[in-house]
């Protein structure tokens, strides 16, 4: 192993490429003598695109081909959006998440060539989207709307928009700014249409537990206020026994030690919508992602995920 250089394990898309190359920016910055480089590693949920994602094993895909980038020595650290690390699975054994980076946009973002926001859709509007959380809480304010699955990178999504496929496209507008793509964005969508997946707009960093060289390298990118709320948000994944696929919602914010977090779970059909919010003590971001999960449960959201189980 070379001490003066580290090693960053990424998917190949170029979304997953850019925020990978922003932690790299980074660590050059607070590391002039470590060179950081990037290893790029193709997982099946980037080659397989004619499946809906849930179906070829969800968002975890994604994840396990960079951990095992890991363990077999290929790459120190690995960059995961935290919205697609599973919150319902351990990590593997040797593995950890020992920093959370400072979140940047949490919300989605309504994309369209014709509309200016969701209401602004006509009644039959063609609606893509790959995600059954934004599915399920657009279709519960516009109940006509005709939702279509939408797989690809970025560019790819853009494209099929711009070839008349769709009226309009959802798509998290982090990623659009990370790209240089924000004149894309016609809306931001507000929370109350619209709230963000768990730990949308946060980039994790995860590494072999003990490799106490990495650690220290990446020390310095850890955020707290972001980890307690992205821990707060993936505490209510949990107390539902939900995946990363579920259509479940959750956006926690901080202001001055203390959390205020809004989760929901919507039908995927948009019939039922649960919703919840709470506030608490920083300190104990897990007891307050647990007492919202329990504040849905109690509304019947077991009843809405076991359904979409089924579906």
């Amino acid at each position: 192993m070379d001490p003066t250089v580290i090693r960053i394990a990424t998917r190949r898309s170029p979304l997953a490429w850019r925020q990978a190359e922003s932690v790299a920016e980074r660590l050059r910055a607070l590391h002039p003598d470590v060179a950081a480089e990037l290893v790029g590693i193709s997982t099946e949920g980037d080659r397989v695109l004619d499946r809906p994602l849930a179906r070829i094993g969800g968002k975890g895909l994604f994840v396990k081909a960079l951990e095992e980038g890991l363990l077999d020595g290929r790459a120190d650290i690995a960059v995961h959006s935290m919205k697609d690390v599973p919150g319902d699975a351990e990590l593997p054994d040797g593995l950890h998440l020992p920093v959370i980076v400072a979140r940047e946009t949490p919300w989605d973002a309504f994309v369209s060539n014709r509309f200016d926001s969701p209401d602004g859709l006509p009644a039959d509007g063609v609606l893509g989207t790959c995600s059954l959380r934004r599915a399920s809480q657009l279709l519960h304010r516009l109940p006509g709307l005709r939702v279509r699955d939408l797989r690809g990178n970025v560019n790819t999504r853009l494209a099929k928009l711009d070839a008349g496929e769709y009226d309009a496209i959802v798509l998290a507008a982090v990623g659009l700014e990370r790209l240089g793509l924000e004149e894309r964005i016609r809306q931001r969508i507000h929370a109350e249409v619209c709230l963000p997946a768990i730990g949308q707009g946060a980039l994790a960093i995860e590494c072999r537990r003990g490799d106490t060289r990495v650690e220290s390298l990446i020390a310095a990118l850890h955020d707290g206020d972001t980890a307690a709320c992205v821990r707060a948000e993936r505490a209510v994944s949990r107390g539902l026994g939900g995946s990363c696929l579920s259509p479940i919602a959750g956006l926690a914010e901080s202001t001055g030690g203390e959390l205020r977090l809004r989760a929901r779970v919507a039908a995927p059909d948009g019939s039922t919508l649960l919703a919840t919010e709470r506030r608490g003590p920083a300190t104990d971001p897990e007891g307050l992602g647990a007492a919202a999960a329990s504040d849905l449960l109690a509304q019947g959201a077991g009843r809405v995920l076991a359904a979409c189980e089924t579906a």
